[in-house]
């Protein structure tokens, strides 16, 4: 394998959402023996850098895909702000939305989130002026918002949902295997000489075209079907155990 690319939450990360020295040193040996190490994220890039301070990627694909980060180079797929406004006020329609617009300039929501620590903004559909939109966050207790989100959408973009409950927007050049291909393309590097682990609807893309496609054992049940191969589960170390005892 010349590159080993990984999900980041219930994939790398442990639950609480430390890394382990156990998996940094496995990675760091990966590196001394000239693999690249990549991450293809959900997470905002400002997220991930706290992660790369620890393991150093290589390369990151962020925001499912919406930034990518390579040597010396940003590249970016977002949403117009003509056609974001528009999805807002079709979404708003329903009831007790739970709303955000990941950005440029961080993280805009209509409630407070202290984990995410978001700017509070009570003007949607209206997005923030001299901001570029990266991907819509929506969730609700009302069920016809699941059922009929595909009807407020444009034909620019696509959605998912993780952990069964969140609604991720984005445009349709935004997706992790997008940004893997930029990645590696940057690297002259093919997909077949790569290793990916994952555990969401968003890393199914991945695990099926990547040389070798792993899902963690708490992965859901669509990517545990397409798996190439089954590790054990992010609390224990899955990703570091294969890469040990399949790649080193």
């Amino acid at each position: 394998m010349k590159a080993i690319i990984t999900d980041l939450d219930r994939t790398l990360l442990h639950t609480d959402k430390s890394i382990s020295e156990y998996t940094v040193d496995i990675l760091r040996r990966c590196r001394e023996r000239g693999m690249l190490i990549m991450t293809a994220s959900a997470r905002p890039l400002r997220d991930i850098i706290e992660f790369n301070k620890i393991i150093e990627f290589d390369s990151i694909a962020a925001t499912n895909g919406a930034l990518i980060s390579i040597p010396d180079k940003i590249i970016e797929f977002g949403i117009s702000k003509d056609i974001g406004e528009k999805i807002l006020s079709n979404i708003l329609l329903y009831p007790d939305i739970f709303l955000s617009a990941e950005t440029n300039n961080g993280l805009y929501s209509n409630r407070d989130i202290p984990v995410w620590q978001p700017v509070i903004w009570n003007d949607f559909p209206k997005l923030p002026e001299n901001t570029n939109l990266y991907k819509i966050l929506v969730s609700s207790e009302n069920n016809d918002l699941y059922r009929n989100i595909q009807s407020a959408l444009t034909d620019d973009v696509y959605y998912t949902i993780a952990n069964k409950e969140l609604i991720q927007i984005m445009s349709r050049n935004a997706t992790k295997w997008n940004g893997i291909l930029h990645m590696l393309s940057h690297f002259n590097v093919l997909p077949e000489d790569t290793v990916y682990f994952g555990d969401d609807n968003d890393d199914i893309e991945a695990i099926k075209n990547c040389g070798i496609g792993v899902a963690v054992s708490n992965a859901i049940p669509s990517v545990l079907e397409i798996a190439d191969k089954i590790t054990s589960d992010n609390d224990s170390d899955g990703v570091a155990k294969f890469i040990e005892e399949n790649i080193l």
